[in-house]
């Protein structure tokens, strides 16, 4: 005996009118699709971002650009939900104004991971969808999650992949939008950070390169013939000066032990932590749990946004 259907959700069996034409083109398009929210939503035009579940603060800053930049150019942002990337990009999409689209690897009425029950609160109330390929009440099954991918991969015409590493759930979503001719947008990563490898990989079999911000706006208008609607350039840490710069831009191609930063600097150990000190506490570089040093999300989305409007920030 199946579990109920709750008040706010909906069964929609393939063939229907209001089954989304992008995920009955999948060759093992799910026979129901099982939703919560607004199923119409669906067919709107949209950016699927997805990412793994342990992000650097890097791999963050991309997902979130990413989801921004998608509702500034009136896109709907689809993901899954998960920890790590798929929060970011789902919480900065409804940050940004826009509406979000959760594809679960579970019933869509269990809320999976608990971390995301105040996103899907929000998703719900914002207007967008919590969608199923399970019946409701399913809890989390492990051949449930790859078939869920597939769907997030259909829905949208395109997929970003803000940072992946090697082996990664993330492939199963590529394939199937290479599967469906989708665009794959890929953001490059550092190819000493194991979290770029997968990135990395696919770029190398042919993903489009999201070199910068600019190569992501020009992929959105390429794809779906839409220009973004403005540009916010966020409050950001100040440099103080030259040295500060050296080593943001040091930090943002891979994480530096203070011996290498006084190295870059030509300073003594003391006088690099220092240094690095002052950095901290302006939130430009935070340390991580290996002790390395790593550039604040602030601090990249300084870069991304001064990048974009051709300014030097020192």
């Amino acid at each position: 005996m199946s579990n109920p259907c709750p008040k706010d959700g909906i069964e929609i069996k393939r063939g229907d009118p209001m089954y989304p034409r992008s995920v009955a083109a999948l060759h093992d398009a799910p026979p129901v699709l099982y939703v919560r929210g607004d199923p119409e939503i669906l067919s709107e035009p949209s950016l699927s971002v997805v990412g793994t579940r342990l992000p650097t603060p890097y791999g963050l800053e991309t997902t979130e650009l990413a989801s921004r930049l998608a509702v500034e150019a009136g896109l709907v942002v689809v993901s899954g939900g998960a920890r790590g990337c798929d929060q970011a990009a789902g919480t900065a999409a409804l940050d940004a104004g826009g509406s979000h689209v959760v594809v679960l690897g579970t019933g869509a009425d269990v809320v999976y991971p608990v971390s995301s029950a105040g996103l899907i609160e929000r998703v719900l109330d914002g207007g967008g969808a919590i969608v199923s390929i399970a019946p409701w009440g399913t809890q989390p099954q492990r051949f449930l999650f790859p078939k869920r991918n597939r769907v997030i991969a259909a829905l949208s015409e395109a997929l970003f992949i803000g940072e992946a590493g090697m082996p990664s759930g993330t492939f199963s979503t590529a394939e199937a939008a290479m599967e469906l001719g989708r665009e794959v947008l890929a953001v490059p990563g550092s190819i000493f950070s194991a979290r770029s490898r997968g990135s990395n990989y696919l770029i190398g079999i042919g993903a489009c390169c999201i070199a910068d911000e600019q190569a992501l706006e020009m992929a959105v208008s390429r794809i779906y013939g839409r220009l973004r609607s403005s540009h916010h350039v966020d409050a950001a840490p100040r440099m103080k000066d030259r040295r500060w710069q050296k080593v943001l831009d040091a930090a943002i191609s891979a994480p530096l032990r203070s011996d290498e930063v006084a190295s870059l600097l030509g300073l003594d150990i003391r006088s690099a932590l220092e240094v690095l000190g002052d950095m901290t506490v302006a939130g430009v570089v935070e340390q991580a749990l290996d002790g390395r040093y790593i550039a604040t999300k602030a601090s990249l989305h300084a870069r991304t946004s001064f990048s974009h409007n051709g300014l030097v920030k020192t």
